[in-house]
C-alpha cells in the first residue's frame, strides 16, 4: 500500500513538473498568433498567453494526465529540431519572454520635439528647390525598387506576421538595409541624390540622403508611409507608426525583433498624435537616437 501511494505521489509529481515545462514554451508559442493586449499603458498578450497555456495544460491533466508526460516529449523534441533546422526553438523562447520584460519595465520611450513645433515653415515650401529635387529622386513604381523591397520584406520575421502583420515586411526592410548599406560621401563641390535604382545596383553606397531615399521609395513601394527629415548636416527617413496604439505596437516589434541591441530607450517624432520613428543608417534600430533635433525641414511624400 505504502509502495502504491509512493508511485502515485511520483507519477503525480512528474506530470505536474511535465506540465510547468511544457506551459513555459508553450506560451511564447501562442501569443506569437495572438494580438497585442494593452491594459492601460501596459503590454499584457504574453502573460494572456501564459493563461491560455495554463489553461491547456490544466485541460489535459483533468482529463488524461497520463498524456501530458508525452505531450512533453513532443514539445522538447519538436524544439529540439527546430533548434537544428534554425527555426522557433530555446533562443526565440528566451526573446519571447524578455520582450515582455522590456516593454513593460525596462524601456523608457524618448520623445522627441516635432519638426512642426520647431518651425512651422519646414512645413510648408513644396516649391523649395532641395525638397523638389529629393522628392522628384523618390520613386515606389520602378520595377526593381519595388522587387527588391518585395523581396527583402520576406527575409526576416516571418514568423511574427500573424501578431505585427505588415510592420514585420517594413521592419525586415530595414534590417536588410541597414545592414548592407555602406557610407560614401558625394564629391566636395556637388550635392547628387540618388535615386534608390542607382543606390541597389551600385552595391548599396551612398550618403545619408541616398539612404533616406532607398529607405523611403522601398517601404512606400509596400505600401507603409514615410517622410523624410532634414536636420542640420544630415538626413534620414521617418517610418509612420500611425497612433498611440500603432506606435505601441511598433515599439513592441523593434523590441522582439532587434533583442539583440541594446535598446534603451525608443526615439520618435509625434505631433497631433500622430507618431513617426526614426529609420536612419546611424542607428542599428528602429528608433534609434538622432543625430540632433534642429529640424530644418521635414518632406512629406
Amino acid at each position: 500500500m505504502a509502495s502504491d501511494e509512493k508511485y502515485s505521489t511520483a507519477k503525480n509529481f512528474i506530470a505536474e513538473l511535465a506540465g510547468i515545462l511544457t506551459i513555459i514554451p508553450l506560451a511564447p508559442f501562442i501569443c506569437r498568433y495572438i494580438p497585442p493586449v494593452m491594459i492601460g499603458q501596459w503590454n499584457f498578450d504574453l502573460v494572456a498567453a501564459v493563461l491560455i497555456a495554463i489553461a491547456v495544460v490544466r485541460v489535459i491533466l483533468w482529463l488524461v494526465k497520463p498524456l501530458i508526460i508525452p505531450a512533453f516529449l513532443v514539445v522538447l523534441a519538436v524544439l529540439t529540431y527546430n533548434q537544428v533546422n534554425d527555426k522557433y526553438a530555446f533562443p526565440e523562447i528566451i526573446n519571447d519572454y524578455k520582450t515582455l520584460a522590456y516593454q513593460n519595465w525596462m524601456i523608457r520611450e524618448e520623445k522627441q520635439p516635432d519638426g512642426l513645433s520647431i518651425n512651422p515653415r519646414s512645413f510648408g515650401n513644396p516649391l523649395n528647390k532641395t525638397s523638389q529635387l529629393i522628392k522628384a529622386r523618390v520613386t515606389t513604381t520602378d520595377s526593381v525598387v519595388r522587387n527588391f523591397a518585395v523581396k527583402h520584406s520576406l527575409e526576416s520575421f516571418d514568423d511574427y506576421e500573424t501578431k505585427y502583420g505588415m510592420l514585420t515586411r517594413y521592419l525586415s526592410v530595414f534590417q536588410y538595409i541597414n545592414t548592407r548599406f555602406k557610407y560614401v560621401p558625394d564629391s566636395q563641390r556637388d550635392e547628387y541624390f540618388a535615386t534608390p535604382r542607382e543606390t541597389i545596383l551600385n552595391g548599396m553606397g551612398g550618403d545619408c540622403d541616398d539612404h533616406a531615399i532607398l529607405m523611403a521609395s522601398c517601404l512606400m513601394s509596400i505600401g507603409a508611409r514615410c517622410r523624410l527629415v532634414i536636420i542640420r548636416g544630415h538626413m534620414y527617413p521617418e517610418l509612420f507608426c500611425g497612433d498611440k496604439a500603432g506606435y505601441d505596437l511598433m515599439q513592441q516589434a523593434v523590441i522582439q525583433f532587434f533583442d539583440k541591441e541594446q535598446i534603451d530607450k525608443i526615439y520618435y517624432h509625434e505631433h497631433d498624435n500622430e507618431y513617426w520613428i526614426n529609420l536612419d543608417y546611424t542607428a542599428r534600430h528602429p528608433g534609434g537616437r538622432y543625430l540632433n533635433d534642429d529640424v530644418r525641414m521635414v518632406i512629406d511624400l
